[in-house]
C-alpha cells in the first residue's frame, strides 16, 4: 500500500479533479472515502477546513486544495502535457469564481432565497450561461479548450459542468451550447473519468 493518503467525496467536483491529476501522472495512494456528514478526526487534524480533497504525502506535507494537488501531481509527472499551457488558466479562475458562485445559486436556490425546495434560479442559470458560452467559443475550432488534447483547463472545469448539466437535463439537451455538450459528453465517458469514478465504502478510522 502506497504511504500516501487521499481523503475523498465521491461526487466532489473538487475532488473528482484531484483524483484525477493523480492518476493521470501515475500516483498511487490509499483511498480514504470521506462522509461528509462525518468528517473523520483524522483528516480534521492535518486540514481543519474539512473539505476534500485533502492529501498526505508520504513525508507529511499535506496539500488540500485541488488545483494545488493537480498541479504537484503534474509536476512529478505530466504523459499527456495538461501543464503544456501553463499552470494557471483565466477559463479555470472564471470557473472556480464567478462561475462557481451561479451554479450554487441556480442548483440550490432554496439554500439562498425563499423559494421551494427544489426550484431552480433562472438569473443565476443565464448568468452561469455566459461562462458556458466562453467554452462554446473556445471550442470552436478545437476539441478540447486549449488545443487537439485535454489539458489542465478540461479535466479542471467539466466536473462543473456536470453538476451543472444536472439540474435541468432537458433544457440542456436544447441549449445553444452544441460544442460543449460533444465536449463534456466526451470527457464524462472518458475511460479517466469512469476509473477515478469507481465507487469505495467510507472509511472508518480504527483506535
Amino acid at each position: 500500500m502506497s504511504s500516501h493518503i487521499l481523503y475523498s467525496f465521491r461526487r466532489c467536483p473538487y475532488a473528482m479533479r484531484g483524483r484525477m491529476g493523480l492518476h493521470i501522472a501515475g500516483i498511487e495512494y490509499e483511498h480514504r472515502e470521506v462522509a461528509l456528514r462525518d468528517k473523520p478526526q483524522a483528516m480534521l487534524a492535518v486540514s481543519p477546513k474539512g473539505t476534500v480533497p485533502v492529501f498526505v504525502r508520504a513525508k507529511g506535507q499535506v496539500i488540500d486544495e485541488s488545483l494545488d494537488l493537480m498541479r504537484w501531481a503534474l509536476s512529478q509527472n505530466d504523459p499527456e502535457g495538461w501543464l503544456a499551457h501553463g499552470q494557471t488558466d483565466p477559463l479555470i479562475t472564471h470557473c472556480d469564481g464567478d462561475f462557481k458562485h451561479h451554479l450554487d445559486r441556480y442548483k440550490y436556490a432554496s439554500r439562498y432565497e425563499d423559494v421551494p425546495r427544489g426550484a431552480v434560479n433562472l438569473d443565476h442559470r443565464a448568468k452561469a450561461c455566459e461562462f458556458i458560452a466562453a467554452l462554446e467559443a473556445a471550442l470552436e475550432a478545437r476539441a478540447f479548450l486549449r488545443g487537439p488534447s485535454r489539458s489542465l483547463a478540461d479535466i479542471a472545469i467539466f466536473p462543473f459542468l456536470r453538476q451543472f448539466v444536472a439540474v435541468e437535463r432537458e433544457w440542456w439537451a436544447g441549449a445553444p451550447y452544441p460544442k460543449t455538450r460533444v465536449w463534456l459528453d466526451g470527457l464524462i465517458g472518458s475511460n479517466l473519468f469512469k476509473t477515478i469514478m469507481v465507487k469505495h465504502k467510507p472509511w472508518t478510522q480504527t483506535l
